[in-house]
């Protein structure tokens, strides 16, 4: 076999260069067979025979003298293979190749206590002290205490490498890591009381205890090979002021961090990290435990109890720790029972996956979906809600957890050994990749020979066919896809058990630890869920197996919005509703994205589920983003029509129009809510909507009025305000205004009484109560007030009336309502007259200062009288300062002014209007930028406040639920109330500012 081909065998990859190294003299006089049987148990080949080659020019006698026995050279060539870093240090201090040895089977236990004495005396302190002293200091003590670190450390990897199960050594692995590095703590500290004891009085020093609490994985025993140490310090003077005692504490836990970090002739071991103390980076460093305790009483994050579960005396005087740890348990027990528990888990939900950058996330071991932390967020949580009446899951370390909670009955045995075994896969995974380098990532490697290397050092050393990068990356995937679908299953199956279907392996919660599961899912009634979950789930009929089947995620989607409860009642009554309809049971069983859609309208949104009931066909839409695109005007006219030639009895024509109306709706609301339309669609698509609906009403009326006497008028109906800008919300009024035409040579006051009538019948048409109800339906609620002379002026007028009116007697407001005048309905002959007629009125050729200071008194009227008393006028979302009527007023000043010499202005949309404005540099480019953002934020949140409750508010909403579900409408993610209300106020505030520049001339 040549060597070329020897070497591929072996699993090298880069192989002129380990020719190169083959040939080096440090090899003579070793023994070819020997040196590729080492090289064999080596991951990485490549990288061991370098390591090796240059051991040997540091220290051949050393090196030697492990080649020459099997077993350690196996054990050395495992390391070297999988442990640059770990090589190195041997190449600086080939004096511990000692600890390079082969180990039993089973491999005998370091004992905390074991590796605390050898680190202690590395620095010359007493280990049978509580609170040792180092007879030595400085850099040379810092060196001393690193090096023996990193000697236990290669003592450790050496097993770990040469276990037959990395996995189920794992345990032992992660606890012996944080022993060492509690031990390194402890030997650090050692040093730093030695060094103040060149500034203290002894006597004093003696006095101050500091104690180092473990956080995270150091506290659970459950550490990297190389990770962060996360720790909290508790200080304690005996006789001593607090400023002494602060001031010692400090300089301790400071000297402490300095020993293992600081840069020196062996380099740093790991970060110290103390930002999970009271307060972060902006608390003090060091507290006393009453500091400590005031603080988790009064101020606490949910989230920071979350952390104190894994918090343990590391480090330090032992007894003020175990008080420390006896002081602060409640808290964390207590902590699912806080106000604000719920969102503070969506928030530890979302630190999960957010910050990581995109083009790592498919590589995350720890952050990614089917990571690390989806495994420790799913413990974690059902630790905390059921760990308050049940003692027994009370434990730090991931592991220990998950067989606590399924011998407790909390996860089903099958489940648990899933979640256990992927668990520690990950792990073992996360470890060899961390080995390598002694760096801290979480990256699966991307190079091939990489993930070769990877897959050879996590399968044991009982493995003899190198794994594949394929095989390696594909177990990795099908690890991911079950801590995914373990989440759900642990998380949300067992709330549907009961004791009529459980099978052997199932988990059947007590009704007090499902509720309060369901209570730490944002549920606000558990009791009424769990009734829900038994009506859906309940019997043997298909859809209660298929829902039994679907609930558990569904529940999950449910969890993600604002109001869970409503979310699982309205599936309920839809589910009643629509009873064994094939399509639906399909498209939950089939469709993802339609179920969780679903899901999302009914938690988030009391308009669109209280549509939904009453037309629970329509949820066949939600699979489909063809049948949620709005109909066009002339698709729904075309329908009306139809209905009304079929149904000539007015009533039922009437009842058909409005269900119409009210389907159309529905769609336009589900289309929103799934990001399918733009605000300016929206707006479009509901003004279409009332339009046909309008258009309806006054076909039915004029029909109802003309069987009784003969046509004198034609009608015509001028969309205003709004509506004639195309730019309404849910559940806007109609504005609008009348106008009528008698035919040549009839009776004026026999045709004004009959158009009378028509506009009555209309208005009565829409709004009266049909028979049957339709249920569910906004009201479109018609406003005639900016008609002439206001709400004392005559319902409609002839269009003669309208011309002698403007002639004579109009007012610059009714010339700047007219700015968006559109024909609704009617006769497209008059509409087109009308046009005409207050084409002049509404683009006068010059506009008067009179005229001016008459708008800005009127606007200044409006602003004093119309604001709704006590309402806050910040968070009025129309008359608010700088909100919607600040930006028409102002755009319609310039209209008033500007339109008649630019066609271009002659628009009746607000942003449209603002585009032209922009482009004519009427107004500076970032102030239109400011007034379009106001503007639509505005409108926005308008919309989401009829979502949401299925009733108009014009306010901001200030209470924190209903804030954080006008957010999300809007586009923000979870837990992003408070930031729409800054926004909003932000933006508000710079266009008052532009509103008074331009406006008042302020």
């Amino acid at each position: 076999m040549s060597l070329n081909r020897k070497l591929i065998s072996y699993g090298f990859t880069d192989l002129e260069k380990s020719r190169r190294f083959l040939d080096a003299p440090e090899l003579q006089g070793l023994n070819d067979d020997d040196l590729f049987a080492g090289l064999s148990a080596a991951a990485n080949p490549d990288l061991a025979l370098q390591s090796f080659v240059r051991l040997l020019a540091v220290s051949r006698k050393a090196a030697s003298a492990a080649f020459s026995d099997d077993g350690r050279r196996r054990a050395l060539f495992r390391l070297l293979g999988a442990s640059e870093a770990l090589g190195e240090f041997l190449m600086r201090h080939p004096e511990h190749l000692d600890v390079v040895r082969p180990g039993p089977a089973s491999p005998a236990v370091v004992t905390p206590g074991e590796l605390r004495a050898a680190l202690l005396r590395s620095v010359d302190a007493d280990p049978d002290e509580d609170n040792p002293v180092a007879r030595v200091g400085g850099v040379d003590a810092y060196k001393s205490l690193r090096v023996a670190y990193r000697r236990h450390l290669t003592d450790l990897a050496v097993r770990d490498l040469g276990h037959c199960s990395p996995v189920d050594y794992l345990p032992v692995v992660a606890r012996e890591l944080a022993d060492l590095a509690a031990a390194a703590l402890e030997a650090s500290l050692a040093v730093a009381r030695a060094e103040l004891g060149e500034v203290y009085e002894p006597d004093v020093l003696a006095r101050v205890k500091l104690a180092v609490i473990a956080m995270g994985k150091c506290g659970a025993r459950e550490l990297n090979y190389i990770s962060d140490v996360d720790v909290v310090y508790v200080v304690e003077g005996e006789d001593l002021d607090d400023t002494t005692t602060t001031r010692i504490g400090t300089g301790l836990a400071s000297g402490m961090s300095r020993g293992v970090y600081s840069p020196g002739p062996e380099p740093a071991l790991w970060e110290v990290d103390a930002n999970l103390r009271p307060e972060g980076k902006d608390g003090q460093l060091v507290r006393t435990l009453q500091s400590h305790v005031s603080y988790y009483e009064r101020w606490a994050k949910t989230w920071e109890f979350q952390a104190l579960l894994k918090a343990r005396a590391a480090a330090g005087d032992p007894q003020l720790g175990r008080r420390y740890e006896e002081a602060i348990a409640p808290f964390v027990w207590a902590s699912s029972q806080r106000e604000g528990f719920v969102e503070a888990v969506r928030a530890m939900r979302r630190r999960v996956t957010d910050n990581i950058p995109r083009d790592e996330e498919a590589r995350q071991l720890k952050l990614g979906p089917g990571g690390l932390r989806d495994v420790e967020f799913t413990v974690q949580l059902l630790q905390l809600v059921h760990g308050r009446l049940d003692e027994s899951l009370r434990v730090r370390d991931t592991v220990a957890a998950i067989a606590a909670l399924s011998s407790a009955g909390y996860i089903g045995r099958s489940d648990a050994l899933d979640l256990d075994d992927a668990y520690r896969y990950l792990r073992v995974l996360e470890h060899r990749i961390q080995l390598m380098q002694m760096r801290r990532t979480h990256l699966m490697p991307e190079d091939e020979s990489a993930l070769r290397a990877l897959a050879r050092s996590s399968e044991g050393c009982m493995v003899t066919v190198r794994p594949s990068a394929q095989s390696l990356h594909e177990k990795w995937q099908r690890t991911r896809r079950l801590v995914k679908r373990l989440h759900e299953a642990i998380f949300y199956r067992p709330l549907l058990n009961n004791a009529a279907t459980l099978q052997p392996e199932d988990v059947q919660l007590t009704a007090e630890a499902a509720q309060a599961r369901l209570a730490a899912l944002g549920y606000q009634d558990p009791r009424g869920a769990m009734r829900h979950i038994e009506a859906l789930t309940g019997g043997l009929r298909r859809r209660a197996l298929l829902q039994k089947q679907l609930l558990p995620i569904l529940l999950a989607w449910f969890a993600d919005g604002v109001d869970p409860d409503a979310g699982l009642l309205g599936f309920r009554r839809l589910s009643e509703s629509l009873g064994e309809s094939h399509w639906y049971l399909g498209m939950l069983r089939d469709s993802n994205a339609a179920a969780e859609r679903l899901c999302a309208v009914l938690s988030s949104s009391r308009f669109i589920t209280d549509l939904l009931e009453v037309s629970p066909e329509s949820t066949q839409w939600l699979g489909s983003d063809a049948a949620l695109v709005p109909e066009t005007f002339d698709e729904q006219w075309q329908e009306i029509q139809s209905k009304m030639s079929r149904h000539p009895e007015p009533g039922e024509a009437i009842r058909l129009i409005r269900l119409i109306r009210r389907r159309e709706l529905l769609r336009i609301a589900i289309a929103d809510s799934s990001n399918l339309l733009s605000q300016a669609e929206v707006g479009a698509a509901l003004a279409d909507t009332d339009r046909a609906a309008v258009l309806g009403a006054l076909h039915v009326a004029e029909k109802q009025v003309f069987s009784q006497e003969e046509q004198l008028t034609d009608v015509v109906v001028m969309a205003m305000g709004r509506q004639g800008g195309r730019e309404i919300t849910y559940g806007s009024d109609a504005d609008v205004i009348y106008v009528h035409r008698p035919f040549p040579g009839v009776d004026e006051s026999a045709a004004q009484k009959q158009a009378e009538t028509i506009v009555a019948r209309l208005a009565a048409l829409l709004t009266q109560p049909c028979k049957p109800p339709v249920l569910a339906e906004r009201v479109l609620e018609i406003d005639a007030a900016l008609r002439p002379e206001g709400k004392q002026g005559a319902m409609v007028r002839s269009i003669d009336s309208y011309r002698e009116y403007y002639r004579r007697w109009s007012l610059v407001w009714e010339a700047q309502a007219l700015l968006r005048a559109r024909p609704l309905a009617g006769d497209d002959d008059l509409a087109a007259e009308f046009l005409d007629l207050i084409g002049p009125v509404r683009y006068p050729q010059e506009l008067g200062e009179s005229d001016v200071r008459e708008i800005r008194r009127i606007k200044a009227r409006v602003e004093a009288e119309r604001l709704p008393r006590g309402a806050d006028p910040s968070r009025h979302l129309k008359l608010g300062r700088g909100a919607l009527s600040d930006v028409e007023w102002l755009v319609q000043l310039l209209q008033l002014r500007h339109a008649h010499s630019i066609p271009a202005l002659r628009v009746q949309s607000t942003l449209a209007a603002l585009e032209v404005i922009e482009a004519e540099g009427l107004l500076p480019t970032e102030d239109v930028a400011t007034l379009r953002e106001s503007w639509n934020l505005a409108t926005r949140i308008r919309a989401a406040n009829v979502i949401w409750t299925g009733r108009g508010s014009d306010l901001l909403p200030s209470p924190r639920r209903d804030l954080e579900a006008v957010a999300r409408w809007c586009g923000y993610g979870p837990g992003s109330g408070s930031e729409l209300e800054e926004d909003y106020l932000r933006a508000t505030r710079r266009s008052r500012a532009v509103f008074e520049r331009h406006f008042y001339g302020y």
